[in-house]
């Protein structure tokens, strides 16, 4: 089972969703953990009975929603952490606590989400300022003109907080187009890639490359363009 975190104040709910699918789409089972204080899977993800803490299906995805670790998932479901039957679990995260409670400084990749409005990037590293230990992070930038200055602006806030850096940084375009896209597949409860840019599509190739290296490339798009 391998865990991978998306830390930041942005809103990444979708886009973790959209990872999972392609997942499952390559045979992997996949637990998406919402643990944001918003819990906006509670409110996008169609569910028939949600309680305070729940897990439900979405589209061959299990989507986990109000818990603490991954042992009360475990308890939910009736089994010992070592026994959860997902390849991966994606964890949601814009708090201190969450990222501590789920272990992300062990998870094999993490990944931190921002556009450059001023208060996600600053709400995000205040998330990695209060984790005890320096994290290694990839920087997802969501961004209309991805430029040197945003990110040497990123740098700078950065500078003294407990992350390190991967060199290589994956770019979304900031496209009303793609919010729009994801709107209207919220409406429908469908996970549909086809009315997506493809500059969108492409970050997240990227991402599930890193997580899947021996899917990328011409396979790894077929089974994208199959969704």
């Amino acid at each position: 089972m391998k865990e991978v975190g998306f830390v930041g104040a942005f809103d990444k709910t979708d886009l973790i969703i959209y990872i999972a699918k392609i997942l499952t789409a390559l045979g992997k089972k996949v637990l998406m953990a919402d643990t944001t204080i918003t819990q906006k899977a509670r409110y996008v993800v169609p569910a028939l009975n949600p309680t305070l803490s729940y897990i439900t299906e979405f589209e061959e995805i299990d989507i986990a929603v109000g818990f603490n670790n991954l042992e009360s998932i475990a308890e939910y479901i009736n089994k010992p952490v070592n026994q959860l039957e997902y390849d991966y679990v994606l964890v949601d995260i814009d708090n201190a606590q969450s990222a501590i409670n789920f272990r992300i400084d062990s998870a094999i990749q993490n990944f931190f989400v921002t556009s450059f409005d001023t208060y996600e990037v600053r709400r995000g590293l205040e998330v990695l300022n209060e984790f005890p230990t320096p994290i290694k992070m990839t920087k997802v930038l969501f961004s209309k003109e991805v430029t040197k200055e945003e990110d040497d602006y990123l740098n700078y806030l950065s500078l003294g907080s407990k992350v390190m850096w991967e060199d290589e940084k994956i770019y979304f375009p900031l496209e009303m187009g793609d919010k729009t896209a994801i709107i209207n597949n919220q409406k429908v409860s469908k996970i549909r890639f086809d009315n997506l840019t493809s500059m969108y599509k492409e970050g997240l190739e990227y991402i599930v490359a890193k997580l899947e290296p021996e899917a990328q490339g011409a396979k790894l798009r077929k089974v994208m363009k199959e969704i």
